[in-house]
């Protein structure tokens, strides 16, 4: 089956509403996405026309959508696109756009966010927890962002003089 799948960039205009429908939860949002263009003659950016999508994102999706989003976030939005139409209550037909979201992330190109892994499933939930390894502390990326020789890109490429030679080894076979 062709379906359109979109993807979308703009905030979230409502904090997301969850809902279960049977037992599967599911989030609604509204969002918007305003064009900006640059006017090169005058070097200024103007807003475009904001165009509106309601949002639903199922099962465990939709659960984190209603802890991590809140109205204003920037977001992306991958999915399923559809158009509807109906009439309202003064009897204009109104168009519609809403997408089945697939994928839903806050928009790292706005600001920074941190990631909380979800157990998959209680089982897992009750597990021990392993044990902390010196790279699991926590970190603020930003000093280790600015920390020195943090930046892959400031540091020297390997030159021959740099590299060991590898040690000889003796094997033997046995018989």
């Amino acid at each position: 089956m062709n379906e359109a799948t979109i993807t979308l960039r703009g905030h979230v205009g409502a904090d997301p509403v969850v809902r279960s429908v049977g037992d599967v939860s599911v989030a609604n949002f509204r969002m918007a996405c305003t064009p900006r263009k640059l006017n090169r003659s005058t070097g200024e950016w103007s807003d475009g026309v904001t165009q509106w999508f309601s949002v639903s994102a199922w099962r465990h999706l939709g659960e984190n959508v209603g802890r991590s989003l809140r109205k204003g976030d920037p977001v992306v939005v991958q999915g399923r696109l559809t158009a509807r139409s109906y009439v309202n209550k003064d009897g204009l037909e109104v168009n519609t756009f809403e997408v089945e979201a697939n994928v839903v992330g806050h928009d790292l190109n706005r600001g920074m966010s941190s990631l909380s892994r979800n157990p998959r499933s209680l089982a897992a939930a009750a597990a021990p927890a392993p044990e902390p390894r010196d790279e699991d502390a926590p970190r603020d990326p930003l000093s280790d962002w600015r920390a020195p020789g943090a930046d892959p890109w400031d540091q020297k490429p390997t030159t021959p003089e740099d590299v060991e030679a590898p040690a000889e080894t003796e094997t033997t076979v046995a018989a």
